[in-house]
């Protein structure tokens, strides 16, 4: 039987896979109890299409192993800005200019969020609070890490 991943769990494989593709300041943003449209945004930056391409299609291919399937895509026409729709999870991949112009850590400013990066040396995880952020909020995203 197969069981379906949380909101929190598809949401930590995208940033994870972003990294793997090399995507810059990826970053989760906990909207639960924000917005009724979904759970998190999980935003991360690639430096050119070939390389948005290559982020989109980890991403994909990392959940899809997981028998997660996103419900719609946008974007892929122009690999500026690919949204990946997972409902509970949207995933944002932009190129540079496209997210600066959008702004959506502005949007959404008062959520809880964590950057996500690898540690060079070591190839690990890290994860990063937002100081701007309550402390509960932000407790709340990680003890579910």
């Amino acid at each position: 039987m197969t069981v379906a991943l949380a909101s929190q769990e598809i949401a930590e494989q995208a940033a994870v896979s972003m990294l793997a593709k090399n995507a810059v300041d990826v970053m989760i943003i906990d909207l639960r109890g924000l917005s009724s449209i979904t759970d998190y945004f999980v935003i991360g930056t690639a430096g050119s299409e070939p390389q948005t391409k290559a982020v989109v299609e980890q991403v994909t291919a990392d959940l899809k192993e997981r028998e997660t399937a996103p419900w719609h895509s946008e974007g892929k026409q122009s690999w500026r800005w690919v949204l990946l729709d997972y409902v509970d999870v949207v995933i944002h991949v932009f190129r540079d200019e496209v997210r600066a112009f959008y702004g959506l850590e502005r949007l959404w400013g008062d959520a809880p969020r964590v950057e996500v990066s690898t540690d060079a040396a070591t190839g690990e995880i890290i994860r990063r609070p937002d100081a701007g952020v309550p402390a509960d909020r932000v407790d709340a995203l990680e003890s579910e890490a």
